[in-house]
């Protein structure tokens, strides 16, 4: 969601900062462009009084001072002018000792000359014919104080400009996160449903949120449906077996296969598996119980449920215990890690004299899931018997009877280690070492 607004958030910055620019640029333009074609009109109205200005004298064509603007007069003014004729010229005294370059074509120069002391002029020349002669007429206005003032013009704007954007940007994020809050409050949501804190998302969502939120909520309900009609059946079917099955091996341990001591006892071997079979998928059935999909496992709240329902499984002389940093909560399905906890504690529990201790620990890179036992344990020769292509424990008729297979397939699919060693108390101690998401 923070991704979302980050990139929106640049997205619409990237935008308006150059958007403004261009815009900023083109009205500066603009408005110099509207200024110079303002001074350029009282400049060519200069140049016209100049022109009235030239009579006809005893010595030819002279200039009646008379008609002339008292900023011509004064030195450095900032108005300026040069008349070219014949092959003389006139300037004004307002020039000094400076002298305004002849141009080479009429119209207004506003590439600025440089003039008396510094200044940037705008130019303007213009070409006429008065008393039968060619007349060139140059007059120039100082553009400093203009420019200057324009510079500081556009300092304010830029400022302004940079404060309405801002107010801008402080807007639409008060915007996108208004509009983003539907997507935010459906991402707790989930993150809800991923804890097992709810079973459903709210359906009070914006028209556009509607049809997903549907249909997740949909896929959810399928989804616990099938889980707990696939857990109902698997108990149904297990107590629908156990009086047949309780009945065939009655049968195989009668007096009437005497005289076939041989088929007695493949029978009573196989009946033996599929009885002992069928009581652990009972017993995860029963230890599994009702929970949210998604559930995350809590160690606070699923192992002393977890140990007493396998004190009371396996008899009350066990001394089931676990260690666990408090208020932990493991990163995974919780269905998975009873299936995975039960079958380990349950075995172990099968081999232990009086001790079974199971340790959850969490560090920077992995978590640490172990089962230890005081039973007999299994030898260091024969451990990597356990992991052999196709060989399961519990179809072993001697050794412990780990039921290994499913707990290494959960494993495996989680990246997971499985290891077997020696507990402190001489028994087998299962670690499984799962790194964190």
């Amino acid at each position: 969601m923070r991704s979302i607004q980050r990139r929106l958030s640049l997205g619409l910055i990237s935008v308006m900062v150059i958007f403004g620019l261009v815009l900023a640029q083109t009205s500066l333009w603009l408005f110099e462009m509207g200024l110079q074609r303002y001074l350029e009109a009282g400049l060519r109205n200069d140049s016209e009084n100049l022109l009235v200005a030239l009579v006809r004298g005893p010595q030819g064509l002279q200039l009646d001072e008379r008609h002339l603007a008292p900023a011509y007069q004064r030195p450095f003014s900032g108005h300026y002018f040069r008349i070219d004729f014949a092959d003389r010229h006139w300037r004004s005294r307002s020039l000094w000792d400076q002298d305004l370059p002849q141009l080479d074509h009429v119209g207004l120069h506003s590439n600025l000359q440089l003039g008396p002391e510094g200044q940037q002029l705008l130019v303007l020349r213009s070409d006429y014919r008065r008393l039968g002669q060619a007349i060139s007429i140059s007059v120039a206005q100082d553009y400093t104080p203009i420019r200057e003032s324009f510079c500081r013009m556009q300092e304010v704007g830029l400022g302004l400009g940079l404060a309405g954007l801002l107010l801008i940007l402080l807007l639409q994020r008060v915007t996108v996160r208004r509009a983003l809050r539907p997507l935010e409050k459906a991402r707790e949501q989930i993150a809800q449903l991923q804890q097992g804190q709810r079973s459903q998302l709210d359906e009070e969502v914006p028209l556009e949120l509607e049809p997903l939120v549907a249909q997740i909520n949909h896929l959810l309900a399928h989804t616990e449906d099938s889980l707990k009609r696939s857990r109902n059946a698997l108990g149904n079917l297990g107590h629908a077996l156990k009086t047949p099955l309780a009945v065939l091996l009655s049968l195989a341990s009668s007096e009437k296969l005497d005289a076939h001591p041989q088929l007695r006892k493949i029978m009573q071997a196989q009946l033996e598996q599929v009885q002992q079979r069928l009581n652990r998928e009972l017993n995860r059935a029963r230890l599994s119980g009702d929970a949210l999909p998604g559930a995350l496992f809590d160690c606070d709240a699923e192992l002393p449920g977890l140990l007493a329902t396998l004190n009371m499984i396996h008899g009350e002389h066990l001394d089931l215990s676990y260690r666990a940093p408090a208020g932990l909560q493991l990163p995974w399905d919780r269905e998975d890690l009873l299936e995975l906890l039960g079958n380990l504690l349950d075995n172990a529990c099968k081999w232990a004299d009086a001790e079974v201790r199971l340790s959850v620990v969490e560090t920077a890179e992995r978590f640490e899931l172990s089962v230890e036992d005081d039973g007999p344990g299994i030898p260091e020769d024969q451990r990597a018997q356990v992991f052999s292509r196709g060989t399961r424990l519990d179809e072993q008729t001697d050794g412990h009877g780990l039921g290994l297979g499913i707990v290494r397939d959960i494993v495996d699919t989680w990246g997971g280690v499985l290891k077997l060693q020696e507990s402190e108390w001489g028994g087998l101690q299962v670690t499984i070492e799962l790194p964190k998401r």
